[in-house]
C-alpha cells in the first residue's frame, strides 16, 4: 500500500470561512470554513457528509474496514481520529462536547470530543475563549442557555490569546469559542458531537443545538469549575518530542516532519511548506504547501526529504 494525497472535503457547515483553505491549499474551492482530512466520521444527523473520498471513489471509512490491518495495522476498523482543517471567518458559538463517559451514557458512543488545535496562520489580536474564569452554578448557566445572554456567557470565559505556531488544547467538558481570524489544524475524538451554549444568530435547530437531549442533561456534561492559569498554560505547552500538551497523549499525537523525518504507521499529514517528497518502499510521492495526505500503516516507514515539512497526526499510541 501507498500513502495517497486526498482532495478536499468540505461539508456544509453553519459558521463563515474566509477564503483560507483554498488559499493554504493553492487552488480553487468553495467558501466552507471546515476541511474534513482523511475522515471516517459522518457529521451529526447525517449519513455520508463528512466522510472522505479516495481517488479511486471509494470512501477511505469502506476501505479501511475492507482491510483494517493494511490501513491501521490492527485487526478492529476504528482509526480513533479526525482531523480538519478549520478557517474561523467569523467568531464560533460558546460550546461545549462531551466526554466519553457523557457520550457512552447518553450517546451510544465509546468517544465525546476531546480536541486540540494547531494554529496555522491568526490576524493580529485573534483569541479563542477557552473554559470559564469562576465557578458557574447550574441554575446560572441554564438561565444563560435559556435567555441567551451571550454577554454573560463570553464575560464569564478567559480569552486566550494566539499567534502562528501556538497549540491548544480544548478537553472535553471545556466551553470554548474560537474566534475569527485564524486557521488551524485541528485533532479530534472522532465525532461530531457539539453543546450549543450560544444560538442567537446562527442557524442552529434547537434539536441539534443540545443532540436531541433534555437542557438539564446536555447542560450536566459542561465544566462549571474555573480553569486557572495553570491549567492553561498547561493547555498551551507541548511535551517534549511532540507538538501537543501532554494531556492529549490519550485521544491523539501530532508531531512536525521535516527533511530527514521517518512516519511510520497510520497517520493523517498536513503539509505546511514544501516542495518535497515523501518515499518509501511503496515509490515516491510530491509534497507541496495545503496538501493533505493519509498514510497507511502497510505503507512502512516513509521518509521526508526535500524543503517539505508537515503536521504528522496520529491516533493515540
Amino acid at each position: 500500500m501507498r500513502p495517497v494525497a486526498l482532495e478536499a472535503n468540505l461539508p456544509d457547515t453553519f459558521y463563515a470561512g474566509a477564503g483560507r483553505i483554498a488559499r493554504f491549499r493553492g487552488t480553487d474551492l468553495p467558501d466552507r470554513p471546515e476541511d474534513w482530512i482523511a475522515s471516517t466520521t459522518v457529521r451529526y444527523g447525517h449519513t455520508r457528509s463528512g466522510l472522505s473520498s479516495l481517488p479511486d471513489a471509494r470512501l477511505l471509512r469502506d476501505a479501511i474496514n475492507s482491510d483494517p490491518r493494511g490501513w491501521l495495522g490492527r485487526a478492529e476498523a476504528d482509526a480513533g481520529l479526525l482531523v480538519k482543517l478549520l478557517d474561523a471567518g467569523q467568531r464560533l458559538p460558546l460550546h461545549v462536547h462531551p466526554d466519553r463517559r457523557f457520550a457512552r451514557s447518553h450517546l451510544a458512543s465509546p468517544y465525546g470530543k476531546t480536541e486540540a488545535w494547531l494554529i496555522l496562520d491568526a490576524e493580529p489580536g485573534a483569541h479563542v475563549h477557552l473554559g470559564f474564569r469562576r465557578d458557574v452554578e447550574a441554575e446560572e448557566l441554564a438561565g444563560w442557555v435559556r435567555n441567551q445572554d451571550v454577554e454573560a456567557m463570553l464575560g464569564a470565559t478567559n480569552t486566550v490569546p494566539v499567534t502562528a505556531g501556538d497549540a491548544v488544547l480544548c478537553p472535553a467538558g471545556t466551553p470554548h469559542a474560537i474566534g475569527a481570524g485564524i486557521l488551524l489544524v485541528e485533532l479530534q475524538e472522532p465525532t461530531d458531537f457539539s453543546i450549543m451554549l450560544e444560538t442567537e444568530g446562527f442557524p442552529i435547530t434547537p434539536e441539534n443545538a443540545l443532540l436531541g437531549l433534555p437542557l438539564e442533561t446536555a447542560l450536566a456534561c459542561v465544566t462549571r469549575a474555573a480553569t486557572s492559569d495553570e491549567r492553561l498554560y498547561g493547555w498551551r505547552t507541548p511535551a517534549p518530542g511532540s507538538l501537543l500538551p501532554a494531556d492529549a497523549e490519550p485521544f491523539f499525537r501530532a508531531d512536525e516532519l521535516a527533511a530527514g523525518a521517518t512516519v511510520t504507521g497510520f497517520a493523517v499529514l498536513v503539509v505546511t511548506a514544501g516542495p518535497g517528497m515523501l518515499s518509501g518502499e511503496w515509490g515516491e510521492l510530491p509534497l507541496g504547501r495545503g496538501q493533505t495526505v493519509v498514510v497507511p500503516h502497510a505503507a512502512g516507514p516513509c521518509a521526508v526529504s526535500g524543503s517539505a515539512r508537515a503536521v504528522a497526526c496520529r491516533p493515540a499510541a
